[in-house]
């Protein structure tokens, strides 16, 4: 059953300008006054941590369980388009899309840095650089990683795909509440839905690029000697910029899913290629041992609030994680709408939740893994380097293997595509969100984008940092995490309204 429903022409014209607009202001924050942007942040970050952290984790995993019940409940059989609509990419293409849209990045960077950072600095009641503190920290890579991020992004890419396929709505973030709030979405309501989302996505896309500007500078220092300083950061912004605009215009059906698929491909070779050069006993091991801790403690970390620390821990790295997620969804969960239609909502689920997390555990264990093996086991200092610059974990972990300038040379090529294909997705959600939900944005529009959240990613590094990078995203997120609860009502409601149509049409 589908709606007519159109968006009055004006929708593209407000959106864009204001969002713009905003996210303009930003940059000038930033660019002209840093410290200003920081003390700002800084400030809120703190208020936010302490009064709502508690939020993040329990709307996080609400979403993990309502995911799970539309797995393998009752609707577990409706199809993301009409009934003979089939999937436009095949299973490789697709989870090589989803790891590029929603996750590469951040498991180049924090593979090794993370299983590392824990290992010297763990959570209140664990020994540093002790066992304990080896073994939690592959688990927290993993939890924070694996099945929570994707559910989020899985849910909102489900929500938009069932209004923008079946019911053929704009392919809107505002489409996802018309079984709430109905055609009052085409008013300020929707605009200002929209607003949000495009406005928190710039922020959160600027994250991930500012993460793999600093892992890109990281490794040219490491094999060129370059120095890692604000004219690196903006050269190396301004360069990949140039580059995924060019893969931009050539469409996601060509350049984005060649370049996923390369990259998926790139990921498994270096992933074989460190497990039989690095401690492969031992990472076999652990991937049998993380594997059992992550399932059998899922529950305890999902909803572990750590009320009797300090909380400094719980906000740099869970609530983070979950902040990041939480405001990078609209963008995952547009572009995964967009590649995903033909799919049932259990090939749609598991794929989403399942697929992803596997290949996050491998990574942890694999990456993470091997380098706590070299520090622990063979005396390697990594443990302190990576603590002050996480950005050069990875060059440096890479150069204490055989062949390790090769495997560095690969590694700084996969971060720099899968920098790319973030930049190319971003970009295009941007344009669909300021776009009346087409699509097929214009190049002008995805011009303007890929150029403001590149010069988003150069303010909040220059102001801040990685610190700074942190602080704004969960800033941002916290208006979306209040609409991720009305999502799952939206689709409950959708969900059920369509199965009782189903039975009165059979019934009549």
């Amino acid at each position: 059953m589908s709606v007519s429903y159109e968006y009055k022409k004006e929708k593209a014209g407000v959106v864009f300008p204001i969002s713009a607009f905003f996210v303009i202001c930003f940059v000038i924050w930033g660019f002209f006054a840093p410290s200003h942007l920081e003390d700002t942040t800084s400030t809120i970050l703190q208020y936010i941590t302490h009064s709502f952290g508690w939020f993040y984790i329990l709307v996080t995993s609400l979403v993990v369980a309502f995911c799970l019940f539309l797995a393998f409940g009752p609707f577990r059989h409706v199809k993301l388009g009409k009934r003979n609509d089939q999937p436009e990419f095949s299973y490789f293409a697709w989870v090589g899309m989803l790891f590029s849209a929603g996750m590469g990045v951040g498991l180049v960077f924090w593979g090794i840095a993370e299983p590392m950072s824990h290992f010297s600095t763990p959570p209140n009641g664990i020994e540093p650089e002790s066992t304990d503190a080896a073994i939690h920290g592959l688990l927290y890579g993993v939890f924070h990683w694996g099945m929570h991020p994707w559910a989020v992004y899985a849910l909102v890419g489900m929500a938009l795909a069932l209004m923008k396929y079946r019911k053929e709505l704009p392919g809107l973030i505002s489409s996802i509440f018309y079984p709430l709030l109905g055609d009052k979405m085409s008013g300020p309501l929707g605009k200002g839905i929209d607003v949000t989302a495009t406005v928190g996505t710039s922020i959160g896309i600027a994250t991930s690029f500012g993460l793999s500007t600093l892992q890109l500078s990281g490794g040219l220092e490491q094999l060129f000697g370059l120095t890692s300083n604000n004219t690196l950061y903006l050269t190396i912004i301004a360069v990949i910029t140039l580059i995924y605009m060019i893969s931009v215009w050539s469409g996601i059906s060509r350049g984005m899913k060649y370049l996923s698929e390369f990259n998926l491909a790139l990921s498994g070779v270096l992933l074989v290629l460190l497990l039989v050069v690095g401690p492969t006993v031992f990472v076999l091991d652990h991937i049998i041992k993380t594997s059992g801790m992550y399932i059998s403690h899922f529950v305890t970390l999902s909803f572990d609030t750590m009320p009797y620390a300090d909380g400094d821990w719980l906000g740099e790295w869970t609530i983070f994680y979950w902040a990041w997620v939480i405001v990078w969804s609209p963008f995952v969960g547009t572009f995964i709408a967009r590649i995903s239609r033909g799919r049932t909502i259990q090939q749609f689920v598991l794929g989403v939740l399942f697929i992803p997390t596997i290949g996050t555990i491998l990574w942890f264990v694999v990456f993470g893994g091997s380098a706590l093996y070299y520090e622990i086991f063979e005396g390697a200092d990594l443990a302190s380097p990576i603590q002050d610059d996480p950005e050069a974990g990875l060059f440096l972990f890479l150069d204490l293997l055989p062949f390790g300038t090769i495997l560095s040379l690969l590694a700084l090529l996969l971060t720099t595509i899968f920098f790319i294909t973030s930049a190319n997705s971003a970009t295009f959600v941007l344009g669909v969100l300021t776009s009346k939900g087409s699509l097929n944005p214009t190049n002008t529009v995805m011009t303007v984008w890929g150029v403001l959240i590149a010069a988003v990613s150069g303010a909040v590094l220059i102001s801040g940092g990685l610190d700074g990078l942190q602080s704004a995203a969960i800033i941002a997120a916290l208006p979306f995490t209040f609409l991720l609860i009305l999502i799952i009502v939206c689709v409950l409601k959708y969900l059920k309204n369509e199965q009782r149509y189903s039975v009165e049409r059979e019934e009549q």
